[in-house]
């Protein structure tokens, strides 16, 4: 509904539902009306006298478009859009949406005057900039909005290499890690097995022999700066009948050696080695001092394993034991008053030093008691079962010198013939000799202390002898010259005598 019947303005207008507006045109610098005042009249009218229109609806008092008197006000600010919010309380900006331009009649001439628009009334040179960037400021971020970028990248490169440290080291890795000790000092104590394996090892040696039938390993040491070394006779026997003996130092070096002499019946041999330099030999110490219980340390080369070391205790003394015997003659029988250890000696050990606590040699290792077997033996190929057996070194020590200065040893006797058929306890004199001489020799070491062929003798030196075996073995233990007490039994009566011991050569 109209109030009153506005005529049509002839000049171009727009149209506003049924109600034709006419823009009114105002001077150019015409000064703004008060503030409150009434604006340039509206084209339509009430028809009275005055010429003013009348208004739609009372006046507003703030005189707010486009309610108030048209005219120069301010420009409206832009437009202001309700935000959403989203959940975390952080705005979320929309640009605001492009205001379609009013349409206009093809016909009509363009307005040189601006008119009034309610809803932009700014004209359009006043029209302020939205809040856009140009493309230039796009392309240049500032400052805060590339630190703020290096921060993000920064957070999430540490927390994705974070994450996948913690995934390799608890389920990606296959690289096992455990703690391990503090290193351990270069020296060692003189007395322990590593210091007496590192003064001991220069001078062991590591034999190979080579024979027309036969070859074997074996272990020696250094006895002197001449080149004399000292093994077992049946680690150099399979060279006996010509053959061939290569010696093998721990620094690796090889020399060929000539065997200066053997004995079988104590199973040493001494071989030597020409124009090696810087040898180093082992000291001798004294096996009569070594008690059971005393720690050692053996050294040679098991099944060929050179410079192996392996360290024990003495687990007995005065082990009368023989070895040897394949001939079936006895010729190639040892007896020895041995040393026992339960240091591990196996086949290759042979020859090689038994050692205390100052490296110094106090045996030569030579046999092994292996399993299932009933005899000691210097050929078994079962391993160690805590039972090795050495020369005493003191013994060692006269054969060898013997065997350095003569080429053959000497062997105490006391000059009887022993019937090794006997099974009761001791050792008995045979009713005949060998060859179908007298058992007892005539002015001999026994005949001159009063021996006679049956006679049963008990023990040497206060100890008991319970076999012929160990008899020779309990003589072979001394020099020859040295004396003897006899505990001799005949008929039920024993009685006790002394004798000095003769020596007969044995190759």
């Amino acid at each position: 509904m109209n109030e009153g019947n506005p005529t049509p303005d002839p000049s171009p207008a727009g149209t506003d539902g049924d109600f034709e507006l006419a823009r009114p045109t105002a001077p150019a610098g015409a000064p703004a009306p008060e503030a409150g005042g009434a604006g340039p009249a509206d084209p339509r009218t009430d028809g009275t006298a005055t010429g003013r229109s009348t208004p739609l609806h009372d006046p507003d008092p703030y005189s707010t478009p486009p309610y108030g008197g048209p005219g120069p006000w301010a420009p409206a600010p832009p437009v202001q859009h309700p935000m959403a919010t989203p959940a975390h309380g952080t705005p979320v900006m929309h640009a605001p949406a492009p205001v379609p331009a009013p349409a206009r009649s093809p016909e009509a001439a363009p307005d040189p005057t601006p008119r009034y628009d309610p809803w932009n009334p700014a004209p359009p040179s006043e029209q302020v900039a939205p809040l856009t960037r140009t493309d230039q400021q796009r392309e240049r971020p500032t400052l805060k909005t590339l630190a703020a970028i290096l921060l993000g990248i920064s957070l999430l490169a540490g927390g994705i290499g974070g994450f996948a440290g913690a995934w390799i080291e608890r389920e990606g890795s296959t690289t096992v890690r455990l703690p391990q000790a503090g290193a351990v000092p270069d020296g060692r104590a003189r007395d322990s097995v590593a210091g007496i394996a590192a003064r001991a090892l220069p001078g062991v040696v590591t034999l190979h022999v080579r024979g027309a039938a036969e070859a074997g390993t074996g272990t020696g040491f250094v006895l002197d700066g001449r080149g004399h070394i000292l093994t077992n006779n049946h680690v150099v026997a399979p060279a006996s009948g010509g053959g061939a003996i290569t010696v093998t130092f721990s620094s690796g070096d090889t020399a060929e050696a000539e065997v200066v002499g053997r004995d079988s019946g104590y199973d040493l041999a001494v071989v030597k080695v020409e124009g090696v330099q810087g040898l180093t030999p082992l000291p001798l110490g004294d096996s009569d001092g070594v008690r059971v219980g005393d720690p050692v340390v053996a050294i040679g080369a098991p099944f060929d394993l050179a410079d192996t070391v392996t360290s024990g205790i003495v687990s007995a003394k005065d082990r009368p034991i023989t070895a040897g015997g394949e001939k079936g003659d006895g010729t190639d029988v040892s007896y020895v008053d041995a040393l026992q250890t339960d240091a591990p000696i196996n086949p290759g050990n042979s020859g090689g030093p038994l050692l205390d606590s100052q490296a110094h040699v106090i045996g030569v290792n030579s046999a092994i008691r292996s399993a299932g077997r009933d005899a000691d033996s210097t050929e078994g190929r079962s391993g160690s079962v805590g039972l090795g057996f050495a020369i005493p070194v003191n013994q060692a020590r006269r054969v060898a010198e013997e065997l350095i200065g003569t080429g053959h040893a000497t062997h105490p006797v006391i000059g009887v013939t022993l019937d090794m058929d006997y099974a009761g306890d001791g050792a008995r004199i045979d009713a005949r000799g060998g060859a179908g001489g007298p058992a007892v020799l005539a002015d001999g070491p026994g005949d001159r202390a009063g021996l006679k062929p049956g006679d049963l003798i008990t023990g040497v030196d206060g100890r008991p002898v319970h076999s012929g075996e160990e008899l020779i073995v309990k003589v072979r233990a001394h020099r020859p010259g040295d004396r003897l007490r006899l505990t001799v039994g005949r008929a039920g009566a024993e009685r006790t005598v002394t004798l000095r011991l003769g020596a007969s050569g044995q190759n």
